[in-house]
C-alpha cells in the first residue's frame, strides 16, 4: 500500500502536478428583518447577506447583488464588501408585490424575498366576457362522451383494507387514467372522496395514493396523471412521451384556445369527477381536489369548473396570472404567452391564456373552501402570480407561506395540506 501511493505521488511530481485539496466552501445565505418577510408598500426592508467559508465567517469578500420585482424590472446591480461574514442591503416597493434579492460571487449564490402588501395583489386583467361560454361549450361536447370506466383490480403494492383498482374512463381524446382505491365493504353514501393531480411532467398514475382510502374512517381516492397515459409501465415508456409526442406540451399552440393542451387536462379533471361522484359510497357532498405546481392549476381549474368540487388544496399553483405582464408583473408557469424579439407579449396568445388562468378559475369557485401554499424565492411560479389568484378566490381560505422557498413542496407545507383536507372532511361528516 506504501509502495502504491509513493508511486502516485511521484507521477504526480514527474508530471509537474501537485495533489489538489478542496478549497473551502464558501455558502451564502440571505434574510430579512422582518421575521415573516412581510411589509407595507413604501416600507424599507434590511437584507442581510450572510457569508461563511468552510462553515465560518468569510473576514473579508465581495457578493454581487441585485434587487428585482420578483425577477422582472431588475435594478442596477450593486457590490457589497463582506465584513466578518456580513453585509446588508436596503431596499423597498411602492406596490404590492414581492421584492426579490438574488446574491452572488464566485462560488455561491442565495435569493431572499420581501412580500409587500400581497393581500392587495389584483389579476392584472379581467374575466373574458365569453370565459363561461367557452368552457360551457366544452363541457358540452364531453358530456357527449358516456363516462364509460373499465377497472383491472390491483392486489400488489396496496394496503390491507384497501380495495384498489386500475381506472380507464372515456373522455373526450385521451381517456382518464389512474388509480382508484376504497376501503372494503363501505356503505352506500357513506365515504368523501379526494382526487389526486400531478405536477408537470411524463409520468404514471400514483398508486400510493390509495393509502388514502383508509384516512378519516374510509374515502374514496382516485390519483390520476395529467395525460391519460397508461399506467405501470417502464420508466423508458413515460421518458419516451416525454422527449417526443408530449415534449413542451405545457406551451403548445398558445395562440389558440382550442388547441392549448390544457383544455383536454381540464375535461379530464372533469370526468374524473364524474366518475367519483358516480360511486355509490360517495356521500354526495364532500370531494377534495388535491395537488401542486401543476396539480395546483388543476385544483384550481377543478373549482372554477365543477361546482361539485368541495375543497381544494394547491401547492405552489401554477396557471397563474399569464398576462400578469400586462400589469408590469411577472407571470406564472407554463408561460403561455411568449414575448417577440422587442419583448412584447403575442397578443393572439395573450387573449387565448386568459381562458387558462387560475384567476379567472378563483372567481367561479363556489367550493366551502380552499388552501394555498407559496415559495417567496419561487422563479417557476412566483409568489406574485400566486397571490394574485389566491387573493381573486371569495371563498374560505388560508395560504402557507414559505419565505425561505423555491418551487416546491417543502415538509410545513405538505402538512399543511394534507391537515387541511382531512378537517374539511371531518367538518363536512359533522354538518
Amino acid at each position: 500500500m506504501k509502495l502504491k501511493l509513493f508511486s502516485a505521488l511521484w507521477l504526480l511530481s514527474s508530471l509537474g502536478l501537485q495533489a489538489q485539496t478542496p478549497a473551502p466552501a464558501l455558502t451564502l445565505k440571505a434574510s430579512t428583518d422582518h421575521p415573516d418577510a412581510l411589509y407595507k408598500v413604501g416600507e424599507t426592508a434590511t437584507f442581510t447577506i450572510e457569508a461563511l467559508q468552510d462553515g465560518k465567517p468569510l473576514a473579508d469578500g465581495k457578493v454581487l447583488c441585485v434587487l428585482s420585482k420578483d425577477g422582472v424590472q431588475p435594478q442596477p446591480p450593486q457590490t457589497l464588501n463582506v465584513k466578518d461574514g456580513k453585509a446588508t442591503l436596503i431596499g423597498k416597493l411602492d406596490e404590492p408585490g414581492f421584492l426579490l434579492l438574488r446574491a452572488t460571487s464566485d462560488k455561491a449564490s442565495t435569493m431572499a424575498a420581501a412580500g409587500y402588501d400581497p393581500l392587495l395583489l389584483k389579476p392584472s386583467m379581467p374575466v373574458p366576457e365569453d370565459f363561461d361560454a367557452f368552457w360551457d361549450a366544452q363541457k358540452a361536447a364531453l358530456a357527449q362522451v358516456p363516462a364509460k370506466a373499465t377497472l383491472t383490480p390491483v392486489t400488489t403494492g396496496v394496503p390491507k383494507g384497501v380495495a384498489a383498482f386500475d381506472v380507464q374512463i372515456d373522455c373526450v381524446d385521451k381517456p382518464v387514467t389512474g388509480y382508484f382505491g376504497k376501503p372494503l365493504q363501505a356503505k352506500a353514501k357513506s365515504l368523501p372522496a379526494i382526487l389526486h393531480v400531478h405536477g408537470a411532467g411524463v409520468r404514471s398514475s400514483n398508486l400510493g395514493s390509495v393509502s388514502w382510502a383508509l384516512n378519516e374512517g374510509g374515502m374514496l381516492s382516485l390519483d390520476i396523471n395529467a395525460h391519460g397515459l397508461p399506467n405501470g409501465k417502464p420508466k423508458e415508456y413515460y421518458e419516451e412521451m416525454a422527449s417526443g409526442e408530449l415534449k413542451g406540451y405545457w406551451n403548445a399552440n398558445p395562440q389558440d384556445r382550442e388547441k392549448i393542451y390544457f383544455k383536454g387536462m381540464f375535461l379530464r379533471l372533469i370526468r374524473a369527477i364524474d366518475f367519483l361522484t358516480a360511486q355509490p359510497e360517495w356521500d354526495g357532498k364532500t370531494l377534495i381536489v388535491y395537488g401542486a405546481s401543476q396539480g395546483g392549476f388543476q385544483a384550481f381549474a377543478a373549482a372554477g369548473l365543477d361546482k361539485r368540487v368541495s375543497f381544494i388544496c394547491a401547492g405552489v399553483p401554477a396557471g397563474c396570472d399569464h398576462t400578469g405582464s400586462q400589469a408590469n408583473r411577472i407571470n406564472g408557469w407554463p408561460k403561455i404567452v411568449p414575448n417577440d424579439a422587442e419583448g412584447k407579449p403575442n397578443a393572439a396568445a395573450l387573449q387565448a391564456s386568459r381562458y387558462f388562468d387560475n384567476v379567472n378559475f378563483a372567481i367561479r369557485a363556489t367550493c366551502k373552501g380552499a388552501v394555498v401554499t407559496v415559495g417567496f424565492i419561487d422563479t417557476t411560479c412566483p409568489p406574485t402570480s400566486v397571490y394574485a389568484a389566491y387573493n381573486a378566490l371569495t371563498v374560505p381560505k388560508e395560504i402557507h407561506n414559505d419565505i425561505l422557498s423555491g418551487h416546491t413542496s417543502t415538509p410545513a407545507a405538505s402538512k399543511f395540506m394534507q391537515a387541511a383536507a382531512l378537517k374539511h372532511v371531518r367538518e363536512a361528516k359533522i354538518k
